[in-house]
């Protein structure tokens, strides 16, 4: 129970306290302690993905061996992986672990076979979002209404022909990006701020311990 439970929560506070109170203290000792703490933070974030590497092959695995629904993908996934893995340490002659820019097999797949399908794949989401769009901007109220307005103000006064019919569409639209539109995000992020720091505060106390596999206690 110490070791799942109590050591956890001791050293979540422990660190956590640490790196707020350093974070204002204007000293080299408190500086060089931020700095190793940054170093084993690196360490944490390489044994993190190594262990999410694992779990979504594990994940993809056990639904090949099991015939769930869509395993053929699962099993173009894992061989997508090992293909680019192998093409990371050949890499056509380039040495062991060469650079994306000199890759020549790692940087053919990318190129040929990941931007082409991303491109693909978005090509397609446009008409998607073109579709909900169409539904969601319907004038139903006052609201609606003023949302289909800047959208449509937006749209024009981001193409060519926008500035082709009049100056008023990009000015307009540049006026609705860096006035209301800004105004909401920093609105949002102050938010999602105030919200991390009451769940930093909440995991620091040992409040929120679902980190720990479990509820609040």
């Amino acid at each position: 129970m110490f070791l799942t439970r109590t050591m956890p929560t001791l050293l979540a506070f422990l660190f956590g306290a640490v790196a707020v109170i350093i974070y204002y203290v204007p000293h080299t000792v408190a500086q060089e302690i931020e700095r190793e703490l940054s170093l084993w933070l690196r360490i944490l974030y390489a044994f993190a993905y190594f262990l999410g590497l694992y779990s979504i092959l594990n994940l993809h695995w056990n639904r090949i061996s099991r015939r769930e629904g869509g395993w053929a993908y699962s099993g173009v996934a894992i061989a997508s992986f090992l293909v680019m893995s192998f093409f990371v340490v050949y890499n056509d002659g380039a040495g062991p672990f060469a650079p994306q820019a000199t890759a020549g097999g790692y940087q053919w797949m990318f190129t040929y076979i990941h931007v082409a399908c991303s491109s693909t794949m978005f090509s397609m989401l446009a008409f998607y979002i073109a579709s909900a769009a169409y539904r969601t901007f319907r004038a139903r109220s006052s609201d609606a209404a003023i949302l289909l307005v800047a959208a449509i103000i937006l749209m024009v006064g981001r193409v060519p022909v926008g500035r082709a019919i009049s100056d008023f569409f990009p000015e307009a639209a540049a006026w609705l990006m860096e006035v209301p539109n800004l105004a909401a995000k920093r609105g949002i992020m102050l938010g999602v701020s105030l919200g991390a720091i009451a769940t930093s505060l909440r995991i620091i106390f040992g409040i929120e311990r679902s980190y720990l596999g479990g509820g609040e206690e």
